[in-house]
C-alpha cells in the first residue's frame, strides 16, 4: 500500500526560536546537541543553581550565555522558549517560573508528578497567552504522524486492542551508598513517572481515553513501583494493556489491533522506528526515512514547537494540555493502585 506522508515540522528553512535550559542534566545535553546538529532551532542560554554547572554545559555546546539562578533564565531577552529539564517533582515551579515571565515552555515528560499540579501548569498558560507543551517527543516522530493519520484514516478498521510495554531496568540501591533517585518518592522515583509515561501515552493515542483502569504490580520496600501492567478500557470498549518496568529491559514493540489491519512496530516505538501494517499474513512495511536514531529523534518536537509559536497556537494540536491532564490522571491512578508513596502536590489555585 501507499502510507501517507509524514505529518512533521521542517528541521531546516522554517520559524526558529531562541531557546533556555532549565536543568542541564543528561536529557538536556541529547535535547540540545540534536537541536544543533539537525535544525535550524538555537539554545542561546542555560540556567541552573550552580554558575559551574551552567557554564560546563554552555562550553559543550557553544551557547552564548550561562546563569546563575532559574530567575536569569527566564528574564534573559533572547529566550522566548523555556525547555525544562529539570527532575519530575521541579517541573511544576520551574514552568510556573517560565510561564510568569511570558516565556513558551516545553516541559520534560511526565509534565508534571500529579493531575492536579498538571492542571495548575495548564491553567497558568492558558492564562498568560503562552505556549506550554509536555515534551512527549515520540508523538512528533515521523512514523507515529503516519501511525496516526492511519488511524485517522480508518485504516485498521475498529480498534479493539493495543499493547505497549516499556522497561529498562535500573539496579537496586546499595546500603550506604548515594540514593538513586529512580528509588527516592520524594524525586518522583518509580517505573511509571519515568518510562509508564510512554506507555500510558501510547494507550490513549492508540485506543482513546479510557474509563476505567486496573493496575497490579511490584513496590519497593523504599514504596515506589518497579513494575506494573495496567489495563485499560475505553467508552467504545477498546482495551489497551500498558507494561513498564525498572527491572528488567522490555523490547519496546507496540501493537494496535483492528478489525481490518493490526500496526506492529519492528523497532522501540519510543524512538524512531520502523512498522508493519498486516493484514492477515500479508504485511506492508514502512521505514523509517531520516537516519535519525535514538534520542536524536527529540529534534522533531522542538520543531513542531516553533511552528505552532509561529501559527500563533498556545497548545499542541496534537498532544494538548487536557491530553497531557489524562495521561497524568492515569499515572495517578495506577501509582494509587499500587499503594506508592506519593509525595504531597500542589492543589492551590494558580
Amino acid at each position: 500500500m501507499t502510507f501517507p506522508e509524514p505529518e512533521v515540522a521542517a528541521l531546516r528553512g522554517g520559524p526558529v526560536l531562541g531557546w533556555g535550559v532549565v536543568g542541564p542534566g543528561q536529557i538536556a545535553d541529547d535535547f540540545t546537541s540534536t537541536l544543533h546538529a539537525n535544525s535550524d532551532q538555537r539554545v542561546v542560554a542555560v540556567g541552573s543553581r550552580s554558575a559551574d554547572r551552567a557554564a560546563a554545559f554552555a562550553a559543550r555546546h557553544g551557547i552564548e550565555t550561562a546563569h546563575a539562578s532559574y530567575e536569569a533564565l527566564v528574564a534573559d531577552p533572547a529566550v522566548q522558549v523555556v525547555y525544562v529539564a529539570s527532575p519530575h517533582p521541579q517541573h511544576l515551579d520551574h514552568a510556573l517560573l517560565a510561564i510568569a515571565a511570558g516565556k513558551h515552555v516545553l516541559v520534560e515528560k511526565p509534565m508534571t508528578t500529579s493531575e492536579a499540579d498538571t492542571r495548575t501548569l495548564a491553567a497558568a498558560a492558558r492564562a498568560a497567552g503562552v505556549l506550554a507543551m509536555e515534551a512527549m517527543w515520540t508523538r512528533y516522530l515521523p512514523g507515529t504522524t503516519v501511525i496516526a493519520r492511519l488511524l485517522a484514516d480508518g485504516a485498521l478498521g475498529t480498534v479493539h486492542l493495543a499493547s505497549v510495554d516499556v522497561g529498562w531496568p535500573h539496579p537496586l540501591p546499595v546500603a550506604g551508598t548515594t540514593p538513586d533517585r529512580m528509588f527516592d518518592p520524594a524525586q518522583g522515583g518509580g517505573a511509571l513517572l519515568d518510562a509508564g509515561v510512554y506507555a500510558h501515552w501510547f494507550a490513549r493515542f492508540a485506543t482513546g481515553a479510557p474509563v476505567t483502569s486496573r493496575t497490579t504490580g511490584a513496590v519497593s520496600d523504599g514504596g515506589v513501583d518497579l513494575q506494573s501492567v495496567t489495563v485499560s478500557t475505553t467508552a467504545d470498549g477498546a482495551q489497551a494493556v500498558a507494561t513498564t518496568s525498572i527491572s528488567a529491559w522490555t523490547p519496546g514493540l507496540a501493537a494496535i489491533a483492528g478489525s481490518t489491519a493490526t500496526v506492529r512496530y519492528t523497532d522501540h516505538f519510543v524512538f524512531p522506528a520502523s512498522f508493519a501494517l498486516h493484514h492477515g499474513a500479508e504485511a506492508d512495511h514502512w521505514q523509517e526515512p531520516t537516519g535519525l536514531q535514538g534520542r536524536q529523534g527529540l529534534v522533531w518536537q522542538a520543531a513542531a514547537l516553533a511552528r505552532y509559536v509561529a501559527d500563533g497556537r498556545t497548545e499542541s494540536p496534537v498532544h494538548g494540555l487536557d491530553v497531557s491532564i489524562g495521561i497524568a490522571a492515569s499515572l495517578d491512578a495506577a501509582r494509587a493502585a499500587l499503594d506508592t508513596r506519593v509525595p504531597e502536590q500542589d492543589t492551590s489555585a494558580p
